[in-house]
């Protein structure tokens, strides 16, 4: 059973976030072989404030 976890800055749509468990669902299948019904998809969405570039918050930019 796959499992994926995509990291990302909060501040989608919740039908971006559906769009893009389906998408990655699909991409993983046709890669894997795994049946869609076995694949889980965590979102973790970060605030700005909790991620850094060059050792700067983008809170802070």
């Amino acid at each position: 059973m796959p499992y994926v976890t995509v990291k990302m800055l909060e501040g989608r749509s919740e039908d971006q976030k559906k769009e893009l468990v389906e998408k990655v669902t699909l991409a993983v299948s046709e890669t894997t072989g795994a049946a869609e019904d076995k694949i889980v998809v965590f979102i973790e969405e970060m605030t700005k404030g909790h991620y850094a570039v060059g050792g700067k918050r983008l809170s802070d930019q």
